[in-house]
């Protein structure tokens, strides 16, 4: 029992620990990045529908670390570029994130029910587990 809420524990703060991470260089440099919330979850959502999409997990990377990429880009545009606040805008694009990728998923779920895709135990495909759908 312990040994399996140990095993939960420490797979669940895997992300937080890497967001913190990343966080902590972007503090180191001076600038405060509020949008690390907003940056994950489209960077999640968009993993996801490149693999369901695709079948391919590693493509699913792909499209989760180019979307985060272009959050934080959004994010220096607007920081270092037009020199705007950065809580404000770190909060506009956790806030941005957070609804835009509520939306997608949805409408990436309702496209899938519609076309009928299973999903395996993990959550992955089944076509991109190379399991018989």
């Amino acid at each position: 029992m312990a040994d399996e809420l140990l095993l939960a524990i420490l797979l669940t703060s895997v992300p937080l620990i890497l967001a913190a991470t990343g966080e902590l260089v972007a503090e180191k440099s001076g600038v405060l990045n509020l949008g690390v919330e907003g940056m994950m979850l489209m960077g999640a959502v968009a993993a996801f529908g490149v693999a369901s999409l695709t079948g391919s997990p590693y493509l699913g990377i792909l499209g989760g670390g180019l979307a985060g990429l272009l959050i934080s880009l959004i994010f220096a545009v607007f920081v270092l570029g037009l020199a705007t606040n950065q809580v404000a805008t770190g909060l506009a694009l956790t806030i941005f994130g957070t609804g835009l990728s509520g939306l997608i998923i949805l409408m990436i779920g309702l496209a899938l029910i519609r076309v009928g895709i299973q999903y395996a135990a993990g959550g992955v495909p089944a076509k991109a587990q190379g399991l018989p759908e």
